[in-house]
């Protein structure tokens, strides 16, 4: 944006500046790959930085060889998690949530706009059905962070969508995470793309090959597996 000077300041300063446009500093994340955030362990998709600890199990899904999502396990609890490119000036969080919760009423559900620790969020029950079972509802909540240029989705199952006890665990994963968006122009609400750790790559091709010793990339931290 540009704009002109008042005329007492036009003799000391030039005629015209320009106004950058900062978002505002992140007191908590996820962060941006350009913020100063702490330090932890982390596993590197990629577009995400996720971290890890123990008793952690990241399933990678795969589209050919290309990974097309991420969930985390942790006990009876799931955190699935997807970044997508977002305008520049604008976050999509509120037409995002518009459309979930209309997806989820059709095919069936309930969804209910509330507060949480990441801002509005969805509580929905969706359809599920089970082989030889009648069709029941599973509790789930959608959360979504606006970054500069990104958009996080995270979608919580099992005991934490309905426990805040076991919730805060997939909440911290949230909160670490951080957004490596790249300066390359993208389309809203393009995936931002995600690829399988070398580390990673290697030892599930070790695995594949002995099919002998339990799978453990990383000294410490989490399995991670193949989902296609």
């Amino acid at each position: 944006m540009l704009r002109r000077r008042r005329r007492a300041e036009e003799e000391s300063a030039p005629a015209f500046v320009r106004e950058e446009s900062h978002a505002p500093a992140r007191a908590t994340g996820p962060w941006d790959a350009e913020d100063d955030y702490p330090e932890a362990e982390r596993v590197d998709l990629g577009g995400l930085r996720l971290p890890v600890g123990p008793g952690f199990e990241i399933q990678l899904s795969m589209a050919g060889d290309q990974v097309d999502g991420v969930i985390v396990l942790v006990e009876e609890s799931a955190l699935q998690v997807n970044a997508f490119a977002a305008p520049k000036r604008s976050g999509i969080w509120d037409e995002v949530r518009a459309e979930l919760a209309r997806e989820v009423v059709a095919a069936g559900g309930s969804a209910e706009d509330r507060e949480g620790p990441f801002g509005p969020e969805i509580a929905a029950e969706v359809p599920v059905q089970s082989q030889g079972q009648a069709q029941g509802r599973q509790p789930v909540r959608y959360l979504g962070v606006d970054g500069p240029r990104w958009f996080l989705r995270a979608v919580i199952s099992g005991r934490a969508a309905v426990d805040p006890e076991a919730a805060r665990t997939l909440e911290d994963v949230v909160r670490g995470i951080v957004v490596v968006r790249g300066d390359e122009p993208m389309p809203p609400k393009e995936a931002i793309q995600l690829r399988l750790p070398a580390e990673a790559r290697q030892a599930m091709e070790e695995q594949q090959a002995s099919r002998q010793q339990e799978f453990r990339p990383f000294e410490r931290g989490p399995e991670i597996s193949e989902i296609r």
